[in-house]
């Protein structure tokens, strides 16, 4: 306690001082002194005296002499006054205590009230510092000291934001955000080069104190991930230290590269719950099984390492997120060793096709409309129908049974079609005829003609697919026009009745040379079935022509979508060159991807510019990107989107490249065919042709880091190919051939013959295998970390 003039004397520069004006006679300032008295000690640990200021009754000095005055606190650096506060907003320490330091860091911390603003600042220390951004609902509150604090301390560390704004907050999050409660996040600003890229952030999930932002900030200047090269019951990280766990990645040299973007990739997701360490097996000799991937050390003492074999990311993320679960996969790993112990043989089917039809086996199916063709009767039935369509399957193939089911559906989309015969022909069964008709491989589909010319089906075994294909093949390939209105009414979709819903494009040839109509008609033969062809060859061609402003030869497609005709001139005339041409024009501009198309834009071999949603994709959106896809010459990517309600597996796609999924719509560029990048478009940014080529400008330029990058490796059957031959009993054979009043010698040679057919099938059902195991979709796995994760044997899910 000091008078005004001794006050005044003490005052040193740089130093500061809160002082309280009072006369003896104001009782109603008693409360507020016993706050200030308590906030003392706390206030001396940064440097600020406390002083009471007694006035005298006779002084009118500014400070003594008016009574409102005498309800207010004063805050001086030096004899220069910063600030004063009404008393009744230093209610108790915390509040005194923030609003003290919050006034002598105005110029440290900065306060914010709008989005811009706070984008702003983010801008300003992109490359250079961090942020520190928190939200406070209200100050002079706990978790505003709190923060304050941390800002005196780390002040020259990181920049620190406040804000009291709950808009502020519901703008800067997706998410509808708890603005009840106080929330701080460490932002990433130094590594954000590109203005457009938004500081990644990570929260702190623990409640605002002191203690805990200390902790939070130490955590974020550990490094993302550590590389050791030591016993991990040696290991000691700051984490370990301050009670998180540390989850080592365990690689090798010749996957290393791959190994660290998994840990890094795990380190950002798990930042501020874990540590992430890379353990080279090639350095420190691990005494555990070689499938191993995965080791988790906990800061509890006496409790050893424990080594997982985890399948994918999510995995490792729940490792340290949900103990429950934790527990649950490694009750799993000892059932699953159990089980292999037991199970030496292959008791456990390793197909998913296979279960569904194992599954599905007492479904009988309806087969009444398919006629069942044996080596009798095959050929008799094929000279009688007009149309027969076979398919050629074994019985005890697994997806020549799927098959099955899907053409028998068929027939009942064409029950009543005119001229077509649907049968089957067990190859197990009748051997002779699938060598006879050339098949060598199972299920295989072929239309037979009268005369006997045949069309192998070499699409989607689906049954919508397999039905437009038989209807599309009753047409002439190329349907032979002769004159235009003929052409008109074609190009117009004046087509056979039942034919309009299986076509969105015609394709009509003009021409006036034979030797590009014979090419086109090659090419017809090709394309039977795939896709409807005309073809105009008279002496008006060119007038044909010149209506759409090409000259002969030509293609005019009609697109049913838009009612639009284009003129494209055949500057190629070979027949394969015209296929893959009609192909290409065949596919859109801008397709929505489904299972059953995607092979034709696999093919391409160019990266996918794809956009996921829950359903349609808004309208700007879509005339944005449509613009974008109309507007590159000779397409170096495919532009697309993937309807997540339509094609339900874009959920597993999306998990493949994010560890959560993100928030929807959503959109990537995909290199599926060179380095396997996921890009994320910025979600900050608006679609727009003009962002995205903006940002694909920057993708070439190597500026953008990827969100994921896809494995590298073949997907190859996770276990060996049932030997059946193996599994048969030698003295009682499983197959025997039909043998009658013949010489022991022909039956033993007869025997010797089964036996290598049987191989030969073996051999057949063992390459299909692998071909259906590489179709699977690999799912997520930990980027590369080596030794593979496929040491556990995988129960496939339902298809």
């Amino acid at each position: 306690e000091l008078g005004p003039q001794e006050y005044f004397s003490s005052l040193q520069a740089g130093r500061a001082s809160l002082a309280f004006f009072s006369h003896n006679v104001f009782p109603s300032a008693q409360p507020f002194l016993e706050q200030i008295e308590n906030s003392v000690e706390a206030l001396q640990d940064y440097g600020i005296s406390v002083v009471k200021v007694n006035c005298p009754k006779e002084d009118v000095s500014r400070y003594c002499g008016k009574e409102n005055a005498l309800r207010k606190a004063y805050l001086f650096r030096g004899n220069i006054l910063i600030r004063e506060f009404p008393t009744d907003a230093l209610f108790d320490v915390n509040s005194i205590v923030a609003n003290v330091l919050f006034a002598l860091l105005f110029n440290e911390v900065k306060y914010v009230e709008t989005l811009a603003d706070l984008q702003n600042i983010e801008n300003s220390l992109k490359g250079r510092l961090n942020m520190v951004f928190a939200y406070v609902p209200a100050t002079g509150t706990a978790e505003h000291r709190a923060v304050m604090e941390a800002a005196f301390v780390y002040g020259t560390a990181h920049q620190f934001v406040l804000t009291t704004e709950a808009t502020l907050m519901k703008d800067t999050d997706n998410d509808e955000p708890d603005v009840s409660s106080a929330q701080l996040f460490f932002c990433h600003c130094q590594q954000a080069m590109d203005l457009a890229q938004p500081c990644r952030r990570t929260p702190m999930e623990q409640a605002l104190t002191m203690l805990n932002i200390h902790r939070h900030l130490k955590l974020m200047g550990a490094p993302l991930v550590t590389e050791v090269a030591e016993d991990p019951e040696k290991v000691s990280t700051v984490h370990l230290q301050l009670g998180l766990p540390l989850v080592f990645i365990l690689s090798q040299k010749e996957t290393y590269e791959a190994d660290r973007r998994t840990a890094e990739f795990v380190a950002w997701q798990l930042l501020g719950k874990a540590g992430v360490a890379l353990l080279s097996r090639d350095v420190v000799d691990l005494n555990v099984l070689l499938q191993s991937n995965v080791a988790l050390k906990t800061p509890d003492e006496g409790v050893p390492v424990k080594y997982l074999v985890l399948e994918d990311t999510d995995e490792v993320i729940t490792l340290v997120e949900d103990k429950s679960k934790f527990e649950q996969i490694q009750e799993d790993e000892d059932e699953e060793d159990e089980d292999e112990k037991e199970n030496d043989n292959q008791d456990i089917q390793d197909d998913q096709v296979m279960e569904a039809v194992s599954r599905d086996r007492k479904q009988e199916l309806p087969l009444e409309q398919i006629l069942t063709l044996t080596e009798e009767t095959f050929h008799s039935a094929m000279v009688e129908a007009a149309r027969m369509v076979v398919l050629f399957y074994a019985s005890w193939e697994a997806v020549s049974l799927a098959v099955l089911r899907s053409y028998v559906e068929v027939a009942g989309h064409l029950k009543g079609a005119q001229g077509i015969l649907l049968s089957q022909v067990n190859c197990w069964d009748w051997p002779g005829v699938c060598t006879k008709e050339n098949v060598t491989q199972f299920p295989t589909i072929k239309i037979y003609e009268k005369g006997g010319q045949s069309l192998t089906y070499n699409g989607m075994l689906g049954t919508e697919e397999l039905a437009s294909f038989i209807l599309l093949s009753q047409v002439s390939c190329p349907l032979k026009l002769s004159t235009i209105d003929e052409a008109e009414g074609y190009l117009r979709g004046e087509l056979p009745s039942g034919l309009s819903s299986y076509h969105r494009i015609l394709v009509l040839g003009v021409f006036s040379t034979a030797a590009t109509r014979e090419a086109f008609m090659e090419a017809g033969n090709i394309l039977s079935g795939h896709v409807t062809l005309g073809m105009y060859f008279e002496d008006d061609a060119l007038a044909l022509c010149h209506k759409y402003a090409v000259s002969p030869p030509a293609l005019l497609l009609a697109r049913s979508r838009d009612q639009s005709v284009e003129g494209i001139a055949l500057s190629k005339q070979s027949a394969q060159d015209i296929v893959q041409m009609i192909r290409y024009e065949l596919l859109d501009i801008f397709p929505e991807i489904t299972v059953q198309n995607l092979p034709q834009y696999l093919q391409l071999g160019k990266p996918f510019l794809i956009m996921f949603s829950d359903g349609d994709i808004g309208r700007m959106e879509s005339k944005e990107m449509l613009k974008l896809a109309k507007g590159r010459p000779q397409q170096a990517f495919v532009t697309c989107w993937l309807n997540l309600k339509n094609t339900p597996v874009g959920h597993g796609i999306l998990k493949a490249y994010f560890a959560t999924l993100p928030s929807l719509p959503v959109l990537l560029w995909v290199n599926l065919h060179t380095g396997g990048q996921v890009f994320k478009f910025p979600p900050d940014q608006s679609v727009t042709e003009m962002n995205i080529l903006s940002w694909l400008e920057k993708l070439k330029e190597g500026l953008e880091i990827p969100s994921s990058t896809l494995s590298e490796e073949d997907w190859k059957p996770p276990l060996p190919a049932y030997n059946f031959l193996q599994m048969m009993e030698t003295t009682v054979p499983e197959f025997t051939l039909h043998t009658y009043s013949r010489e022991d010698t022909q039956e033993q040679q007869q025997a010797e013959s089964s036996e290598e057919k049987v191989t030969v099938r073996e051999e057949q059902l063992e390459e299909s295998g692998v071909k259906a195991e590489k179709a699977q979709s690999p799912g997520r796995d930990l980027r590369g970390t080596a030794p593979r994760l496929t040491g556990r044997e995988k129960r496939h899910s339902e298809l």
